[in-house]
């Protein structure tokens, strides 16, 4: 069979124009087309398979991780061909989304910081050690907060605004449920915290001035968001020039009990849902890391997901 039929047959397939189109722009290991593309393991390994009969795309190893990448003859043997397969992929409904997601996993590589946290948290606890929790480690980190005005959207009763609050120069907890903002409210004041303060509002509109806050914090809050792409916009408004937003919320999963045990309105985010929302708010400087998955069914993720406002 000629080249041309050989490339002809290989591209007869949607998946592997969308992948095609992905490796036309960075080389890519199997696991990082996974995480782009959300498709499985053993099915992007086949077209992979399939692509390279073809002669359409070489590859590499680098330590336990092969890479794949355009064959740089095809792109003379099949110029005309691979242009318009390119030009396919951009008419695929999922172009968009794998187009924000290969941003996501790129700035994720340059992360170095992100892969030795993650090498150390899985060594955390492997072995006991006298006095060592993430309770204490969480206590530390929480002392190198600068004194700034931050603002903690779906507070709740206000745990984490009040642990902010002791190194903040300010704390906002905002929260739509009178009986959380009461309670918050006659919990900081019985405790002595003067410098936080509980708003009855909504995580799309948050009774906080335009431009006056320099950290927004939506800690598992997102998912009880009615348009969590809006609540993101309205962060961007309320931060300072350089301000950061910070999101803890959870990876898209389908325990559906979750609606009516807590009330949640969202069955978790997908990472590149939430790199989208950012970017269309206007956030650069975007990241958005799995940073915990819990050992019991259903195994929820959590993500954390940050963002800063341009100056």
């Amino acid at each position: 069979m000629s080249q041309t039929l050989r490339s002809l047959r290989a591209l007869a397939d949607p998946t592997r124009i969308r992948l095609l189109a992905l490796l036309d722009k960075e080389e890519l290991s199997v696991n990082e087309l996974q995480d782009i593309t959300g498709l499985g393991q053993s099915r992007i390994s086949t077209h992979l398979r399939l692509l390279q009969e073809a002669e359409l795309l070489c590859s590499r190893r680098e330590g336990k991780r092969t890479y794949y990448a355009i064959h740089e003859s095809s792109r003379h043997a099949a110029g005309g061909l691979l242009g318009a397969a390119f030009q396919g992929a951009e008419e695929l409904e999922e172009h968009r989304t794998d187009e924000v997601n290969l941003k996501r996993i790129l700035a994720r590589r340059k992360d170095q910081a992100q892969v030795y946290f993650n090498q150390v948290a899985g060594r955390f606890d492997r072995s006991y050690g006298p006095g060592r929790s993430w309770q204490a480690f969480g206590q530390m980190l929480l002392r190198l907060v600068p004194p700034m005005v931050v603002a903690d959207l779906g507070s709740g009763e206000g745990l984490l605004s009040e642990l902010l609050a002791r190194r903040a120069r300010k704390v906002i907890a905002v929260d739509n449920s009178e009986k959380m903002v009461a309670f918050g409210s006659a919990k900081a004041k019985k405790n002595g915290v003067k410098n936080l303060e509980f708003r009855l509002g909504e995580l799309e509109a948050p009774p906080i001035t335009p431009r006056s806050v320099d950290l927004v914090v939506l800690s598992q809050a997102l998912h009880h968001a009615e348009d969590p792409a809006r609540a993101i916009e309205s962060a961007y408004r309320i931060l300072r020039p350089r301000g950061q937003i910070m999101i803890l919320d959870l990876s898209e999963h389908h325990f559906e009990q979750a609606h009516e045990l807590y009330g949640d309105r969202w069955l978790g985010f997908k990472e590149g849902d939430l790199h989208h929302w950012l970017e269309q708010a206007g956030f650069s400087r975007i990241e958005v890391t799995v940073v915990a998955e819990e050992e019991q069914e259903p195994h929820f993720k959590t993500l954390l997901a940050s963002g800063e406002k341009g100056g």
